[in-house]
């Protein structure tokens, strides 16, 4: 008999596919096996579009073999009516005979009721099957629900010697081209990204994905008095940008000014994000911003990448106080990731 496991691999694979283009909804994947056999499978692809498990029926071409078979579905089944309907009455409709869920859905909307409505049809249920693996992929669904905030990425490039720029601000380029692809491609799984002015007045970055195919994150700037240039990048309204700031409220089409309380902390930030439905956010820079969502332990998850060239001085790194999770080589720099527990 096949490992049970191994379907469900194979549904967390699948959910993977819908990084970037289903927040605020959660990953899901699902894979419906007959007899030992994958006879459909499917995943959550897009924001409004057709949950996992409906995809994975649909892909099923002999619908009869459902009353004999097993879903495998990373997490519990929908209950509520949103933007579809149910996919925990679906099954029932479908007469399936057994559901085995990764995690349960901590959303209140859920929690626990699709998995009675599956019950009270005599439907067989198994919980818990790779659970550690299904909330760690869906790490931004689950903190945004408990935490009551979104998801906190750190990333910056530092040199060897510990600075993220030089005296007169000036970076580029400490990382390599293949290193700067890889934060297009995390550019393009997240829902924002944040800068401070700095940022935004020495290195007048896009803060779009260039090298990479995806969409482009929500732009966020911090700038308290509103003395940056209206023609940065930051401010062309190709992308829908938010300006934090201490002076005004206001909107001009896709550019939107937010208005903090004097000495404002992160967690202000985050709460505005919260509201508007905003999973996760990068916080790529500068030093300063950086050092205060450290200093506030609003973060999940520090990306940081060492190139091999030196300063000498200049403006430092922030420091890590824990040693990193996982390292790995990119030529001739260094990525460390850091997990915040």
């Amino acid at each position: 008999m096949e490992n049970p496991a191994n379907y469900m691999r194979r549904a967390l694979e699948l959910a993977e596919l819908g990084l970037g283009t289903v927040s605020p909804n959660p990953l899901v994947g699902c894979v419906i096996v007959h007899h030992d056999r994958i006879i459909g499978e499917g995943y959550h692809q897009k924001y409004g579009g057709p949950h996992a498990e409906v995809n994975a029926i649909q892909s099923v071409k002999n619908q009869d073999l459902l009353s004999e078979a097993t879903v495998y579905v990373t997490l519990e089944p929908c209950a509520h009516y949103g933007k579809t309907p149910p996919c925990a009455n679906l099954l029932v409709e479908k007469r399936v005979k057994k559901v085995v869920i990764a995690a349960m859905d901590s959303n209140p909307l859920v929690g626990g009721k699709g998995i009675e409505i599956l019950k009270s049809a005599g439907i067989e249920v198994e919980t818990g099957l790779l659970e550690t693996e299904a909330r760690w992929q869906n790490r931004r669904f689950f903190t945004q629900i408990e935490k009551n905030r979104p998801y906190v990425i750190l990333k910056w490039a530092q040199t060897s010697d510990g600075f993220v720029a030089r005296k007169d601000f000036s970076s580029k380029w400490i990382s390599n081209p293949i290193s700067r692809q890889f934060v297009h491609r995390w550019r393009a799984e997240e829902d924002a990204i944040l800068v401070g002015k700095n940022t935004a007045y020495y290195d007048n970055p896009s803060l779009n994905v260039r090298d990479w195919s995806g969409k482009d994150p929500i732009r966020l700037v911090i700038d308290p008095q509103l003395r940056l240039d209206p023609h940065l990048k930051i401010f062309d309204q190709s992308i829908p940008t938010i300006c934090y700031n201490l002076l005004k409220n206001e909107q001009d089409q896709n550019l939107e000014f937010v208005k903090l309380t004097p000495n404002f902390h992160p967690k202000e930030i985050l709460a505005d994000l919260q509201k508007r439905k905003i999973q996760s956010v990068i916080v790529e820079g500068g030093a300063f911003v950086l050092k205060n969502f450290l200093d506030a332990e609003l973060w999940d998850e520090a990306r940081v990448f060492t190139g091999s060239s030196r300063f000498g001085e200049g403006i430092e790194a922030p420091k890590m106080h824990q040693n990193p999770d996982r390292q790995i080589s990119i030529q001739e720099d260094l990525l460390s990731y850091y997990f915040h527990v």
